[in-house]
């Protein structure tokens, strides 16, 4: 293997320059990424995938839109291609996700009502989470119930199973889940939860009552997700609040994983090699923190390659260029991202 001097980085050392896959089993941990049902047409993209990720997740393919197309007609084509080409390359599967208040089919949205939604929630998971039992390393119950925005106390979202269900609809997906899948890892999903900033503590405030209160009526919940869509800019960030964080969600016994990483360079000048050192110290220095805590089991990334990085469609940069937001470039070739994640992987001493 080749040695790679890491430039930026608090160490600055030569590692060698294998796999993430092989890094972080090392290390004894699971790394991975989104996969796309696009992607998996690729050939090359798909040797690129076999040989980085110990773990995969689809980014859209097991939402309610794509996977549950009719009120009884379900599609699973796009979500067992995956879970096929996991298994072939000895890969876990994560999955994303049996209760989310966006990208729900049309017809959800016209039949369901306050005296049918409970049922209906009930059943997509029980067909979906059914339909995978036992090849499933861990499922994405609920995804991004919290809005502080919304002003509750409690904090959770004004979402449409809210105004359905009320908030017990979280215990009734987790339960759901269980029900149907009994040995999958069942997580509850957000994002905002990493940096330093008042919102960023409401936030972890919030996610921490919620986790609480699942707990104390008996659902089923293993994990948390972090999915950690970190923006870069020329500051250093902090981390005080998220040590705080993570030693209150390792003292309630769950698992956590980073889920959804990546960096968004939009504040970042448009010079390449200026950008991908920045997105790099981030990397590097977010998954330092965060490896310091034995609760945390896998880490992936949303995409492996900039080319298919969603924040280049949904969130484009101001001047137009191509936003550099994960470990790979368009042409799958490693950007310093990649040896920043590389180095803090290899640093994770593995579990006794």
């Amino acid at each position: 293997m080749k040695t790679v001097a890491i430039a930026g980085t608090a160490r600055g050392q030569a590692i060698e320059d294998g796999s993430l896959r092989e890094t972080a089993t090392r290390s004894g941990l699971l790394f991975g990424s989104a996969v796309s049902y696009r992607e998996l047409q690729d050939s090359t993209f798909t040797s690129l995938l076999a040989r980085q990720a110990s773990i995969v997740v689809p980014e859209n393919e097991m939402k309610w839109e794509r996977i549950h197309p009719g009120p009884n007609r379900y599609d699973f084509k796009a979500g067992d291609a995956l879970a096929t080409f996991a298994e072939a390359h000895e890969q876990k599967l994560r999955g994303h996700n049996l209760c989310w208040h966006r990208q729900l089919p049309p017809w959800f949205k016209q039949l369901a009502n306050a005296g049918n939604a409970q049922e209906l929630l009930r059943t997509h998971i029980s067909e979906v989470a059914g339909h995978y039992a036992g090849k499933i390393h861990s499922w994405d119950v609920v995804n991004e119930a919290i809005n502080i925005e919304d002003g509750r106390p409690d904090g959770l979202r004004k979402s449409i199973w809210l105004e359905l269900v009320g908030p017990d609809y979280l215990a009734v997906a987790f339960k759901a889940a269980s029900a149907a899948d009994g040995k999958a890892v069942l997580t509850y999903n957000d994002y905002d939860l990493e940096q330093d900033s008042p919102k960023h503590e409401a936030k972890r405030a919030a996610v921490l009552k919620l986790l609480a209160t699942l707990q104390s009526n008996g659902a089923p919940i293993q994990a948390l997700g972090i999915q950690s869509h970190l923006k870069a800019s020329q500051g250093r960030s902090e981390w005080t609040g998220l040590h705080r964080f993570l030693n209150k969600v390792e003292a309630m016994k769950l698992q956590v994983f980073v889920t959804e990483l990546d960096v968004n360079d939009a504040d970042l000048p448009g010079n390449i090699e200026e950008r991908d050192r920045d997105v790099a110290a981030l990397y590097g220095d977010f998954l330092h923190q965060v490896l310091q805590h034995r609760c945390v089991k896998a880490v992936l990334t949303w995409g492996l390659t900039d080319r298919d990085s969603w924040l280049n469609s949904f969130k484009p940069r101001a001047d137009g260029l191509p936003k550099r937001p994960l470990p790979f470039d368009s042409n799958m070739q490693a950007k310093p991202a990649f040896y920043a994640i590389q180095e803090a992987l290899s640093q994770r001493p593995r579990t006794p």
